[in-house]
């Protein structure tokens, strides 16, 4: 049997959940299955959501990490991660009928590193390695036959081996916030005064508002329960963001891995979600919490976001 916890309420975070790049590359995967039937092959997750990837599979849609596993000629949606051009050519190679889902923000990340690699900047890659994002920006620099650096940390700028008047200009992965990527910018510049990048207003709006949202909510709660997959980027920093802060917080796939015992001592608990989660996954949490004992929902102020993006051409 659950554990009820004390009287409690639950304070949700505002912005939250599916950004306007997620929301087009979902709805790509799902027009390509209404046009044109199942399968639907899908390059990579479309988006890091597990519900969401098994959703699409269950209507039809067929996800590889492998270009040649999907059959000549197939309808292939790429991820809204973005690719290589290596792995747009190998797919024109295979006669297959592509649908980029790539989204907006990832195609201006990819245009700016090769207008800095055009200039002859050696270009840096600020995110994480493996990451889908930034295994398709430095495929698109690679193509260039230009020197690209993949940069993790600050730690790691400060360990650069490159010559004090090199020519270097930067990129991030769009997960990152300006709050991630700060430090490292920092000493990027300190270390290489004429670097350039990109502007602030380039950053990914989606990844900066849930992290505001995240510091306005940190201190009105006891705890904080973010609401999406392991394999999110943007979902394990907003509970790093909460951990930093002395708070105990939780990173729960669904309602299912709620539990109760991480409640007993709360008053007020903070729910967020990840830019890929869909909102029905937290309502879901919000109703478990409920039969928890925890009635009382409410939404803070935070930024209204109107962004959205065209899809692509579904002409295949």
């Amino acid at each position: 049997m659950d554990m009820r916890v004390a009287p409690a309420q639950v304070l949700l975070a505002q912005p939250r959940g599916f950004c306007a790049g997620v929301t087009r590359a979902i709805g790509v995967v799902e027009q390509a299955l209404a046009q044109h039937g199942a399968p639907v092959y899908v390059f990579h997750e479309i988006v890091h959501n597990s519900h969401v990837v098994a959703a699409l599979r269950a209507q039809g849609a067929v996800f590889v990490n492998d270009i040649h596993a999907i059959p000549a000629g197939a309808l292939t949606v790429f991820s809204a991660h973005g690719v290589a051009p290596a792995i747009a050519r190998q797919a024109r190679a295979r006669g297959l009928r592509v649908v980029d889902a790539t989204c907006p923000l990832v195609t201006k990340v990819h245009q700016h590193a090769q207008r800095y690699a055009a200039e002859g900047r050696t270009v840096l890659v600020i995110g994480h390695a493996g990451h889908d994002e930034v295994v398709g920006t430095l495929g698109h620099l690679a193509d260039l036959g230009a020197t690209a650096v993949l940069v993790s940390s600050a730690q790691a700028a400060e360990q650069l081996d490159l010559p004090a008047h090199a020519p270097l200009a930067y990129v991030t992965q769009t997960t990152l916030s300006v709050d991630d990527t700060r430090d490292t910018i920092a000493t990027l510049r300190r270390r290489w005064p004429a670097i350039v990048g990109p502007a602030l207003a380039d950053i990914c709006y989606a990844t900066q508002n849930r992290q505001a949202a995240v510091r306005t909510l940190v201190p009105l709660v006891d705890l904080v329960l973010v609401v999406g997959s392991a394999n999110s980027s943007n979902n394990c920093r907003l509970r790093e963001l909460a951990q930093q802060q002395g708070l105990p917080a939780w990173l729960v796939d669904d309602a299912s891995q709620i539990e109760p015992a991480w409640l007993q001592d709360a008053r007020r608990i903070g729910v967020t979600a990840g830019a890929s989660t869909p909102e029905a996954l937290v309502q879901q949490v919000l109703a478990r919490l409920k039969a928890l004992g925890v009635p009382r929902v409410h939404q803070l102020p935070g930024v209204t976001e109107t962004v959205s993006f065209k899809p692509p051409a579904l002409s295949t």
